[in-house]
């Protein structure tokens, strides 16, 4: 689907995986953990790992796996937020994280889909200083947010849009040249078109999952870089 190549990490790693195109990192695939679902995994970046996992306690989130260093390449923890969705946070040592960004095959954007979207925004902000800004032409519940004094938003919080069975959970766009024809690579290769493509004001768009059931979206935004 996006064209990505696989760096293997060393055995210590786990059978981690590092995804890139023309030799630049854009996404990493691990074994799937113990009683956990198959899914992307959102990082967010810190300069501090150990600071950041006491800041998402204190703000009411839960650390589910206490911050560890991953040898020279950085240090990082799991943790979920007070609505329950989970997410990661990563402290950069010698790998920085995504170096492919709004690019065919890099990541494009992210999402919360919240069951109490105004708490999420309340942590989120408290924890990693992100700004919010509601969004007219969406759902009351969505709004964009950015780092301060960021121009370019980040990604969005809203609510569930009807999937209220499901708990709170990220997920992760990517951006894609054709959207229409990666759906047919998709599904020719074992996923699920879970919506089909359709127009946005932002670009094409469609949702999918992957052999495995993790759901994730595909865009091809109105401007490509």
């Amino acid at each position: 689907m996006f064209g990505w190549t696989f760096e293997e990490s060393s055995p210590e790693y786990g059978g981690y995986v590092v995804c890139q195109i023309d030799g630049a990192s854009t996404a990493g695939i691990a074994p799937q953990m113990e009683g956990a679902p198959t899914a992307w995994t959102l990082y967010f970046a810190s300069d501090d790992a150990d600071s950041t996992a006491r800041a998402v306690a204190e703000h009411g989130g839960t650390v589910v796996m206490e911050p560890m260093d991953v040898g020279p390449q950085g240090r990082m923890f799991v943790a979920l937020d007070p609505t329950g969705a989970p997410f990661g946070v990563w402290q950069a040592g010698e790998h920085t994280g995504t170096q492919v960004v709004g690019e065919p095959g890099g990541l494009s954007w992210q999402d919360l889909r919240s069951h109490d979207p105004d708490a999420a925004r309340t942590f989120y902000g408290a924890v990693f200083g992100l700004v919010f800004q509601p969004l007219p032409e969406a759902d009351p519940s969505y709004s964009t947010f950015a780092r301060p004094g960021d121009a370019m938003p980040l990604g969005g919080v809203g609510g569930m849009f009807g999937h209220d069975s499901i708990p709170s959970h990220w997920l992760v766009y990517f951006a894609v040249a054709d959207v229409d024809g990666a759906l047919v690579t998709a599904a020719a290769a074992g996923g699920t078109v879970l919506s089909p493509g359709f127009d946005t004001p932002y670009g094409r768009m469609a949702a999918l999952a992957d052999p495995g059931g993790a759901p994730f979206w595909i865009v091809t935004p109105s401007v490509i870089s």
